[in-house]
């Protein structure tokens, strides 16, 4: 069953079913993101990413993810799951799922989505019931390169502080280097926090904002864009890992907001 949200003449569509994901969001009649195989905007918990080799470590623990994208596991496991739908209205609506096998520990995720006439709110918590772990929360949506409306390819504008020097295994190295001209599959740090916009020239400009000082751009293939808030960089249950307690569950919010033009 799908979820459908719509404020204005903005509209939602959910699929908690398939891991959560967002099938469509449509401002004016014109979808924003790509449709088909890759499509949509998927959740990345309880990693970001690729994780070297599928492995982490938890203090003396030795952790084995299953490896998804040979020879690394990426994008976490909450995509694969169907989430449970906690409460909906016309627009706003939550939706939780359980993390266990095969993330090796016990606990809950819930995201939260909120549609207004011109933004987006979207937020994670993600909680444990037990145990401390170390997780990462972000989101991976897959913008249109065109809209398809006769108008011009979409414009990326961002002033990061720093681009993460991508390995030959595809992992960032560790260094921070000047920023690199695209085409990008690489993560930025955005210290002040994930400032992106994207300009369709004469159509639609939509800005990605978040608190969250990561971004990965993904801008290689022909007919998308993805631009992907995260609480950490690729790796980083290896490199940062920011452990969720009892006490203090990781809470991740971005906000896409757009406006004509």
């Amino acid at each position: 069953m799908q979820t459908r949200l719509t404020a204005g003449d903005a509209e939602l569509t959910i699929s908690p079913e398939h891991g959560c994901r967002i099938e469509s969001l449509r401002i004016g009649g014109t979808e924003v993101l790509r449709q088909g195989e890759r499509f949509g905007s998927f959740p990345m918990v309880p990693w970001c990413g690729r994780t070297e080799n599928g492995r982490f470590r938890d203090g003396a623990t030795t952790h084995q993810l299953p490896v998804n994208a040979p020879p690394h596991a990426i994008h976490g496991t909450v995509r694969d799951l169907a989430w449970n739908t906690a409460r909906v209205s016309g627009t706003e609506a939550v939706f939780t799922c359980e993390l266990g096998d095969p993330w090796p520990y016990k606990g809950r995720v819930t995201q939260v989505f909120e549609l207004a006439e011109d933004s987006l709110t979207l937020r994670f918590g993600v909680e444990t019931y037990d145990a401390s772990f170390p997780a990462q929360a972000g989101w991976h949506p897959w913008f249109l390169r065109n809209l398809g409306n006769g108008g011009r390819d979409v414009e990326l504008g961002f002033t990061p502080g720093w681009q993460e020097e991508r390995g030959e295994n595809h992992l960032p190295t560790g260094r921070r280097i000047d920023p690199l001209p695209g085409p990008w599959d690489d993560c930025f740090g955005m210290p002040g926090g994930v400032d992106v916009t994207l300009t369709w020239p004469e159509e639609l400009e939509l800005k990605v904002g978040s608190r969250a000082e990561w971004v990965v751009i993904y801008d290689e293939p022909a007919e998308a864009v993805c631009v992907e808030p995260q609480s950490g960089p690729p790796n980083g249950l290896n490199t940062h890992p920011r452990y969720v307690t009892p006490i203090d569950p990781l809470e991740v919010e971005s906000v896409w907001s757009w406006r004509r033009l």
